[in-house]
């Protein structure tokens, strides 16, 4: 019984290890990012309170605190790869609630309304290339 030689296709030349890694480096920037957005919500210091008054948020720690856990929670599950989909999903939520708080006070649309966007693009960028079942199902 003879063996043919195996040759690299694009669709196996997509899930190589290079797509991987520049998946988990992407995907561990947007994690840092997110955790630490988290974090300064849960002491909370007084620039997330400055910054977040003339958003028409309440000045209230409790609803920082709680904004803060929902962020953590939802960044490492999406660094988890077993409940990364989730968390992409939930990150994803936050993002909107993010870009719809900036279209409604009238924020500059390039730093401020799309930088929710950007965000959730890496978001996803990374978990589609860290993420062979995503590419599958996004064919």
């Amino acid at each position: 019984m003879t063996t043919m030689p195996h040759t690299a296709t694009a669709e196996t030349a997509s899930t190589g290890s290079g797509f991987v890694w520049a998946g988990r480096a992407l995907s561990g920037f947007v994690v840092l990012f997110l955790l630490f957005d988290g974090a300064i919500k849960l002491a909370p210091l007084q620039v997330v309170i400055d910054t977040v008054i003339p958003l028409g948020w309440p000045a209230d720690p409790m609803t920082w605190r709680a904004l803060g856990v929902v962020l953590m929670a939802s960044a490492l599950l999406y660094a988890y790869p077993r409940t990364a989909f989730l968390g992409a999903i939930l990150i994803t939520a936050y993002l909107g609630g993010a870009v719809a708080t900036h279209v409604r006070v009238g924020s500059p649309l390039f730093s401020h309304i799309l930088f929710g966007v950007y965000v959730g693009v890496a978001l996803w960028a990374g978990l589609w290339l860290r993420d062979p079942r995503i590419r599958a199902l996004l064919r």
